[in-house]
């Protein structure tokens, strides 16, 4: 722990650069151990119920790779633990909708709003402050070239999972724009639109 109260100011000053390629913390090891555990537990259930696509499966396995590479170098656990958390944020957001799904509840304003901010979170945590935190990871001289190219990959599969989202939300905004058009012109053939209380 001595490592990270050291690591904190000198980000604040130095600018995150000098917060790259250090030595693994204890708290850092435990929460990749953890996410280990998950991620192989996780892909191992995509894999024998056929759950997810390759997009999903290749986010799983390059998550695994980069954990195990970083416990294994002994060295940039910030990097990892941040990727972690900026990749992870979204999940309590889609198990929501899952539950929303299946309990008959997704189609509603609760529905709509968990989209909502789903994607704006994704937007913003995935490609503006992963595409920074990439940027500083490259340009830093300290990070190996193959924490680099996992950053790289990971970032990549980020704009994947980006353009899914967009053709989602475009197909949903779509639909919701010809159900407000179909409501909107079922009242003005009732003469609904007249009629004022």
């Amino acid at each position: 722990m001595p490592e990270l109260n050291t690591e904190i100011p000198q980000g604040l000053v130095s600018g995150p650069l000098l917060l790259f390629c250090t030595k693994n913390t204890p708290l850092q090891i435990t929460a990749m151990v953890v996410s280990l555990g998950y991620f192989i537990f996780d892909m191992a259930w995509c894999v024998y119920f056929r759950t997810e696509g390759l997009v999903m499966l290749a986010h799983h396995t390059m998550s695994i790779l980069g954990i195990m590479l970083t416990l294994w170098l002994g060295e940039s656990g910030i990097e990892s633990c941040a990727v972690l958390f900026g990749s992870e944020i979204t999940n309590p957001l889609l198990q929501t909708r899952w539950f929303l799904k299946h309990s008959g509840r997704y189609d509603s304003f609760l529905g709509d709003l968990v989209d909502v901010l789903f994607v704006l979170l994704f937007v913003f945590m995935r490609i503006f402050v992963g595409g920074n935190m990439l940027y500083c990871e490259l340009t830093s001289p300290r990070p190996k070239f193959i924490i680099k190219c996992g950053g790289v990959a990971m970032y990549a599969l980020s704009w994947v999972f980006m353009a899914d989202i967009a053709r989602f939300a475009y197909r949903k905004s779509h639909v919701k724009y010809q159900h407000w058009m179909n409501r909107h012109r079922m009242a003005e053939v009732n003469g609904q639109h007249m009629k004022r209380d």
